[in-house]
């Protein structure tokens, strides 16, 4: 119900999202389509964010959340000045930092109480795009909130953790990590998380400690008409396509870079990166490898135009050790571009089975994943029936309208909560 009385009229809803531009990743893709697809539906959305900051539609205000942009693409890890603080979360975000730990989602979560306290009659519901810094706790107590959380961030620390060589750089990630904890603490209080996978509801449940029953899956979706078959695109010999929004161990790359350099040992492969170019792991690996001028790198261009990189390819490749569900896979399968993907987290329940919607390999094996890309080059008959399943399935299965709709759904059971019809009704 909301607040003018009508249980299926429309809502008012405040978006949160401390990082919600799509580039950067999953969460600012799913910012960008749910909101819009809420707004389809008939509901009122305003976006809170920090930078980068969301692209949105444009019937939805965004309303600028300013961070001290400490990871800012340009020089990130910077250290703020005492004369840039504005305010108390400018203070929180620079003293958490000054400790090696990562303080985005604590920092805006302040900043968004700070600016919805004098809002809380404006709106019915808050959603909260994964940041459950600890004001969130604040929030939910003064206007009904629910959370989607699209995987546990304790498999990035666990995976960042076992790739780390030395005592030192596992005492770093620890603390970079710590805000992990904060997030576990404030999910399990919250009513309602919503959750994109089941895989991710299991595992969230384990590390987490989110009861169960405070759970439900809504899964993502893909606008089949953007992401669709371009066949007046020619496919380019041995060409792959793969996204990589961060050089995190969490999604693989590096096996894939070793994969391509054992395939071109044998053949001529070319990759496309949707992605940039950043110091460190991957980029260190590419040079080493003698890969540099057989990758390209892509970012910052529309929708469009990544279509039709997926249409010059003739294989796209998800590597990730783990997913908590994968917009690239799904955005992939919907072009009708034949995907290799690996078994990591939930990326089976989503992709389907091997030799059916996807040429399946086991996660962290560059010799398997090798394998897998050989195979779906070496036989176009196999890339055109898999890459035309994976579209069918796709479509069957996920649009934005249809998650906005389930969205929607888990809305009005949190407004419907006894608590939330108490504190409605004084």
């Amino acid at each position: 119900m909301n607040r003018t009385g009508d249980p299926d009229g429309p809502l008012r809803i405040a978006y949160l999202t401390y990082r919600g531009k799509p580039h950067v990743g999953g969460q600012g893709v799913y910012t960008r389509h749910l909101t819009k697809a809420l707004v389809d539906l008939g509901h009122h959305v305003e976006v809170f964010g920090g930078q980068p900051y969301p692209v949105l539609d444009e019937r939805i205000a965004l309303h600028k959340l300013p961070s001290l942009d400490i990871w800012n693409d340009q020089y990130p890890g910077r250290l703020p000045g005492y004369w840039e603080w504005k305010s108390w979360p400018d203070v929180v975000e620079t003293a958490a930092f000054l400790r090696g730990q990562f303080s985005e989602p604590l920092a805006f979560s302040k900043r968004a109480y700070r600016e919805l306290r004098g809002r809380a009659a404006d709106f019915d519901l808050v959603h909260d795009n994964q940041c459950l810094g600890w004001d969130i706790l604040k929030i939910e107590k003064m206007i009904p909130t629910i959370v989607t959380l699209h995987h546990p961030i304790t498999k990035d620390r666990e995976l960042e953790m076992s790739h780390a060589k030395t005592r030192r750089k596992r005492r770093s990630l620890k603390r970079w990590y710590s805000f992990v904890e904060m997030q576990g603490k404030v999910a399990s209080r919250m009513p309602r998380i919503v959750v994109v996978s089941e895989n991710s509801i299991k595992d969230i449940h384990e590390d987490m400690h989110v009861p169960l029953d405070r759970m439900r899956l809504v899964p993502v979706g893909v606008d089949p008409d953007l992401f669709t078959p371009m066949p007046h695109v020619a496919r380019q010999p041995g060409r792959l396509i793969t996204t990589a929004s961060a050089d995190v161990a969490l999604k693989g790359l590096s096996y894939l870079l070793e994969a391509m350099a054992k395939l071109r040992t044998e053949r001529d492969v070319r990759l496309t990166i949707i992605g940039k170019p950043r110091p460190g792991h991957s980029m260190d690996l590419i040079e080493s490898l003698g890969l540099r001028p057989h990758i390209d790198f892509v970012s910052g261009v529309p929708d469009e135009r990544i279509v039709e990189l997926y249409a010059e390819a003739e294989l796209a490749v998800v590597p990730s050790l783990y997913e908590g569900f994968s917009l690239p896979a799904i955005e992939a399968m919907a072009t009708g571009t034949c995907l290799v993907a690996t078994d990591g987290g939930a990326l089976p329940e989503v992709t389907g089975t091997d030799g059916d919607t996807v040429l399946q390999c086991p996660a962290g094996d560059a010799d398997a994943l090798a394998t897998a890309i050989r195979r779906g080059l070496e036989d176009s008959a196999l890339r055109d029936r898999i890459g035309a399943a994976g579209r069918r399935r796709v479509v069957e299965r996920w649009s934005w309208r249809h998650c906005a709709q389930l969205t929607v759904d888990q809305y009005r059971e949190v407004l419907a909560m006894p608590h939330n019809q108490k504190r409605r009704a004084r």
